[in-house]
């Protein structure tokens, strides 16, 4: 039982919730959380930021919050969304990049202020630039479906922004 945590204990019982559109990274990978406070009384306080206005994960993830942090005897805990600034991939951690790609969706190419020409989006399958743009929408709203010319298997991207 947690009379009173500190923000890095906080921090490593976050580092434990996955996203449940891609469970091969957590919340911190993805880096939707924004702000974790402990006030004097051991409230916890957490600030999280959408990957998408309206994302349908926001829910799910919240309640991983909430039943990661009970599970560790935290019972005073708020859990905000922060909109602005909007999330970007910018934010997502290179460990998470590379789960992305060893879990077989590209990750982001770009970084958000970097305008690309023509995209180049790498198979995660067999490392080939010789890939196609199927779609602009994937299996979620962050993603695009992808196709690599070598070996023929659809993938995802991880879009940036």
């Amino acid at each position: 039982m947690v009379n009173r945590p500190d923000r890095d204990t906080v921090m490593q019982y976050l580092a434990q919730v996955s996203d449940p559109e891609v469970p091969v990274l957590s919340i911190l990978d993805l880096g939707i959380v924004r702000e974790v406070e402990v006030d004097e009384s051991g409230a916890v306080h957490i600030g999280i930021t959408p990957t998408y206005s309206g994302c349908p994960a926001m829910d799910a993830i919240r309640t991983g919050i909430r039943m990661e942090l009970l599970s560790r005897g935290i019972t005073k805990l708020e859990i905000t969304e922060i909109l602005s600034p909007a999330w970007t991939t910018d934010w997502m951690s290179e460990e998470g990049k590379a789960k992305l790609k060893a879990y077989g969706i590209a990750p982001p190419q770009y970084r958000s202020r970097e305008v690309p020409g023509e995209e180049v989006v790498p198979c995660p399958l067999c490392g080939s630039a010789h890939t196609e743009l199927l779609s602009r929408f994937g299996s979620t709203s962050c993603k695009a479906l992808y196709r690599c010319l070598d070996c023929r298997e659809p993938f995802d991207y991880f879009k940036c922004h």
